[in-house]
C-alpha cells in the first residue's frame, strides 16, 4: 500500500495556529452576538405582550389623569378618554416632525380637564409645512366648547438637535413639559397624550403604531449565525479538508533505500 508524505511540522505551527485561533475567536464572537440578538427579541416579545395587555385595559379618564403626579411612564400606551376645553392661545408647533415622509409640524395644545384645574398637553395632530414661508401655518379649527377626545398616553416628544433659541416661541424644535409648564404657568400634568380620533379640525392623525422591532432582531441574529457558520465552514475546508486532499493527490512517498 503506498505511503503518503507525512504532514510537515510547519502545518501544525505558525500560520496554522494563528488562523485557528482567529477562526475560533470570530466564530465565538459571532455566535454570542447572534445569541444576544435572540435575547433582545425575547425582550421585545415581552414588551409587545405588555402593550397588548395595556390595550385590553379600560381607557383612563379625567380622574385617572389628574391623579398622575409622577411615574407617568408606567401609563405609556394606555388608552384614554378625556373631556375638557382647549387653551388654543397656548398652542405650540413642533417643527421637523414628518408624517408619511412629508415635512410638517406637530400641533401641541394644552387641554384643561373638566372638573379640575389641571391641564394635560395633547399632541393634537399634524399639519404640513408651507415651503415658501415656514411661519405660514395651516389654519386649524379649535372648538371653544367642551370636547371629548380619544387618545393614548405617550412618552415626551423626542428631542431633536436645536440651535439656541429654537426651543422658544410659537414654532419651536423641542418641547419639555416641565419647562413649558413653568413658561406658561399652567398646572400641567407630567404626561403627554396623543389624540387618536379620526382626522378632523384640519389636522391629520396618521400616527405610526408602536413597533417593538422583533423582526429586526431576528434578522440580525440570522446574519450573525450565518457569519459564524461561514467562518467555521471556511476554516474546515481550507485548514483541514483541502490540505488532506492535496496530500492524497501527491505521489506516494517511498523512504526505502
Amino acid at each position: 500500500m503506498p505511503d503518503y508524505p507525512p504532514m510537515r511540522a510547519s502545518e501544525h505551527s505558525g500560520r496554522f495556529w494563528v488562523v485557528t485561533v482567529a477562526a475560533l475567536l470570530t466564530a465565538a464572537l459571532t455566535f454570542s452576538l447572534g445569541q444576544w440578538q435572540l435575547s433582545r427579541a425575547a425582550q421585545k416579545i415581552a414588551l409587545q405582550a405588555s402593550l397588548d395587555q395595556k390595550k385590553a385595559l379600560p381607557p383612563l379618564v379625567n380622574a385617572d389623569i389628574v391623579a398622575v403626579t409622577q411615574d407617568a411612564e408606567k401609563l405609556v400606551d394606555r388608552r384614554i378618554e378625556l373631556s375638557g376645553h382647549w387653551l388654543s392661545e397656548k398652542s405650540v408647533y413642533l417643527d421637523n416632525r414628518p408624517m408619511n415622509a412629508k415635512p410638517g409640524f406637530w400641533v401641541m395644545t394644552p387641554l384643561v380637564l373638566s372638573g379640575s384645574d389641571k391641564a394635560v398637553l395633547v399632541q393634537r395632530g399634524w399639519i404640513p409645512r408651507n415651503f415658501e414661508d415656514r411661519t405660514a401655518l395651516v389654519q386649524i379649527e379649535t372648538p371653544e366648547q367642551t370636547v371629548t377626545l380619544l387618545g393614548r398616553m405617550a412618552p415626551a416628544p423626542a428631542k431633536l438637535y436645536a440651535f439656541k433659541g429654537a426651543d422658544a416661541g410659537r414654532i419651536r424644535q423641542n418641547l419639555d413639559i416641565a419647562v413649558f409648564a413653568a413658561e406658561t404657568g399652567l398646572p400641567l400634568i407630567p404626561a403627554l397624550v396623543i389624540q387618536v380620533d379620526p382626522a378632523s379640525e384640519g389636522l391629520q392623525r396618521d400616527w405610526a403604531a408602536p413597533n417593538t422591532g422583533v423582526d429586526k432582531h431576528y434578522g440580525y441574529a440570522f446574519q450573525w449565525f450565518g457569519l459564524c457558520a461561514l467562518v467555521s465552514g471556511l476554516y474546515v475546508w481550507f485548514q483541514l479538508i483541502s490540505p488532506y486532499r492535496q496530500r492524497r493527490l501527491m505521489p506516494p512517498f517511498n523512504n526505502k533505500v
